[in-house]
């Protein structure tokens, strides 16, 4: 009788450990490895989760490299791409609606992780607005302008709009800085003001401002800036 493959009895062990254990029982070559068998079910891959951790760095570098780098990994193809794609954005739609659960002044936190997973390893600039209702907690969030490397054009009466047509009480204004230095140009600290003017005039609040890279942020609320 034909015996099983070699590693049919290892992923079974690293899925059981996991289940019993949690994913810090886990090395970070066996947290790829298992993600791996839900694509390629038919190979031994703790070779390649190790190729990818020596390209990548870590979990989080192959989760933000380039699509095409990936597949440069013996073994990762269309259908392992589509994966880490999928699970990196149910990740970020998991973290928006638990930031729902919670007044945003009480998970100002979470907020930010949100932001900075959302946007923050773009390679554009990209302008959002996520709408409070009156218990600060987050109603939705809308693209309000996409732009190149270091710029974006925002309309604060195209904002307003949006705001009202999601009949917000407050609005936090979120983009990111693909160069990676989140302090604020003079040209970001000017649109701030003019759209809380416009905010104020529809009777909206602002409650921040946050700008965000892939590992930092800066708050205009938490400077004094707001």
């Amino acid at each position: 009788m034909e015996s099983k493959p070699h590693y049919i009895g290892h992923r079974k062990r690293l899925r059981n450990r996991f289940m019993q254990q949690g994913i810090e029982s886990l090395h970070d070559y066996e947290v790829i490895e298992i993600l791996l068998t839900f694509a390629i079910p038919q190979r031994d891959v703790k070779e390649t989760a190790k190729d990818l951790l020596k390209k990548f760095g870590s979990l989080k570098g192959i989760f933000e490299a380039d699509e095409e780098e990936l597949k440069t990994i013996r073994y990762v193809k269309d259908k392992t791409v589509e994966l880490i794609r999928f699970i990196r954005e149910v990740s970020v739609l998991y973290m928006k609606q638990k930031s729902m659960e919670v007044p945003v002044d009480f998970s100002n936190e979470r907020l930010i992780k949100y932001c900075i997973e959302k946007i923050g390893s773009k390679t554009d600039e990209e302008f959002r607005v996520v709408y409070l209702d009156s218990k600060y907690s987050i109603i939705d969030d809308d693209v309000v302008s996409e732009g190149t490397l270091d710029k974006t054009t925002v309309y604060p009466r195209k904002v307003m709009e949006h705001a009202l047509k999601n009949k917000a009480y407050a609005l936090v204004f979120t983009h990111n800085h693909p160069n990676q230095n989140v302090q604020p140009s003079e040209q970001d600290i000017t649109l701030t003001k003019s759209l809380i003017l416009a905010a104020k005039s529809v009777g909206i609040s602002v409650f921040d401002h946050l700008i965000v890279s892939k590992n930092s942020h800066f708050s205009f609320r938490e400077e004094g800036l707001i």
